[in-house]
């Protein structure tokens, strides 16, 4: 006779997640806006928080898209599994329109397809040891931080304000919100320009000199430029390989999310060179691209043919004139605001060559607080600049994605306040 004893099992959870803070910062501003809503149903809210594109797909992506889903309607034209690495015609279109054409070594075999740099700034660390020291400035995109966290590459948060295990260079008006080269080794570095959330931008002159930095150190780069597309001035990079020996100490990470609306259709891209090396514990030179090249067949299957037949568009003639057409659209917005918000007295950055404005909070108010007050009194939604980090208080954050009707809405009503 089989006896069962009643106990109870618990499987184990990561406890790295616990370390956490309370709550993602747009989560947290879901949260908020959910229970004004509810309280407040007929209120017109204005969304100028969680960088989400709001105008149509190209015509060309969507036409292009279109034609795919048509193809797939036939045995000649079906499209299974596509390669984990992405399809050859984007990979080869994305090197000679993004690198060939900016003076850039990097070839279509280093360019990895995938549904979005959000993803893949985080799932990088798949291949990177628990060992490194890492760097992040602040404020920051969320991301980078928490995706390490979950991975146990950091400790506890220190007062709520910082993790234990991570470097923290902070960005602020005070030093124009340019990242400053540490005097101490680092290994790996998350850089981003255009900024988010400052809007700030990085010249030449200031890429080379962490790129020399990373050289001499050993170190990696993480060079997120996602909005590189939002760029006025032709003399700043696009690409952190623009820079002579980048391809020794640098991984980049693109989106066709803000420049081409695939915010909800995913699709983006990262470039590892062949040529980058990292070490394993016996001090073995490893490259990460075959890391990399694993990873993503073992985990990923890849981003669908039709959207990556969506992504070649953005290339095609019409393609690049749409993208221009709607990134400009979304640059006046961002015109809008700083010019508006200027002459209303608030400190105003960014702005220039980035969707985002960052905004001194009016009256020593904490970021947070302002964030309610313009729920509350405005009905607009924006980010407060303490979500992106401890030096992002008292700041705050209006992204330029909405439409012009919207903006020039949102604009007046905070000059009522």
């Amino acid at each position: 006779m089989l006896i069962h004893h009643a106990f109870a099992f618990v499987i184990q959870v990561n406890s790295n997640y616990l370390k956490l803070k309370a709550g993602y910062l747009f989560p947290e501003i879901a949260r908020r806006v959910q229970a004004f809503s509810q309280n407040h149903p007929q209120t017109d809210l204005i969304r100028l928080g969680i960088g989400d594109v709001t105008e149509p797909l190209p015509l060309a992506c969507r036409d292009a898209m279109k034609k795919a889903i048509d193809e797939m309607g036939t045995v000649s034209g079906f499209h299974g599994y596509g390669p984990e690495q992405g399809y050859r015609w984007l990979r080869e279109a994305i090197a000679q329109s993004d690198y060939e054409g900016r003076g850039c070594e990097v070839s279509a075999d280093e360019i990895f397809i995938s549904d979005g740099s959000k993803c893949d700034s985080s799932n990088i660390l798949d291949i990177l040891g628990e060992g490194n020291r890492i760097a992040v400035t602040d404020p920051v995109y969320p991301v980078y931080v928490d995706s390490n966290v979950m991975a146990g590459r950091t400790g506890k948060s220190a007062d709520s304000k910082r993790y234990e295990g991570l470097y923290y260079l902070s960005i602020n008006a005070a030093n124009n919100f340019q990242v400053q080269i540490p005097e101490y080794p680092l290994d790996l570095i998350y850089l981003c320009f255009p900024n988010n959330p400052t809007g700030a931008v990085a010249t030449k002159e200031e890429l080379e000199s962490w790129v020399a930095y990373a050289r001499k150190n050993d170190a990696l780069i993480l060079f997120d430029a996602a909005y590189e597309s939002f760029i006025q001035d032709s003399s700043l990079p696009h690409s952190i390989y623009e820079i002579d020996g980048a391809r020794d100490c640098a991984i980049e990470f693109r989106s066709f999310s803000k420049n081409a609306g695939f915010t909800g259709t995913r699709c983006a891209f990262t470039v590892i060179p062949k040529n980058i090396k990292g070490k394993a514990l016996n001090n073995e030179k490893i490259d990460l691209w075959s890391l990399w090249n694993r990873r993503q067949s073992t985990k990923f299957n890849g981003v669908s043919y039709i959207v990556q037949r969506g992504a070649e568009a953005v290339y095609s003639s019409a393609g690049k004139m749409q993208v221009k057409a709607l990134v400009g659209f979304y640059m006046k917005n961002a015109q809008i605001i700083r010019e508006y918000l200027s002459k209303a007295g608030f400190s105003v950055y960014g702005g220039k060559h980035a969707p985002y404005v960052w905004i001194k909070t009016p009256d020593k108010m904490s970021s947070w607080d302002f964030f309610d007050f313009l729920l509350e009194q405005a009905n607009i939604v924006g980010t407060p600049g303490s979500g992106f980090g401890f030096s992002g208080e008292g700041y705050f954050r209006l992204s330029a994605f909405n439409s012009r009707a919207n903006v020039e809405k949102a604009m007046q009503r905070i000059g009522n306040l």
